[in-house]
C-alpha cells in the first residue's frame, strides 16, 4: 500500500483497514511462532503499512481535522 493510497481514504476507512492489519500481524505471528508462516517478510511489510496509516491519521490530526 502506498502512502498516496492511503490519504485517499476516509478516516473510517483508514481507521477500519488499521484494524485489520493490526490484526493480520497478529495472526501472521502465531503463524511465525508454530512455524508454520514460510515468508516471514510478510510480517515487515504489513507493519510499514500500519506505520504509513498511523501517519496519515496523525498528520490530519494536526491538521485539525
Amino acid at each position: 500500500m502506498k502512502i498516496s493510497e492511503v490519504r485517499e481514504l476516509r478516516s473510517d476507512e483508514r481507521l477500519e483497514k488499521l484494524q485489520d492489519l493490526q490484526r493480520k500481524v497478529f495472526e501472521l505471528r502465531c503463524q511465525a511462532v508454530t512455524e508454520n508462516l514460510q515468508n516471514r517478510h510478510v510480517i515487515r511489510n504489513i507493519r510499514r503499512d500500519i506505520a504509513r496509516i498511523k501517519t496519515v491519521m496523525r498528520e490530519d490530526e494536526l491538521k485539525g481535522r
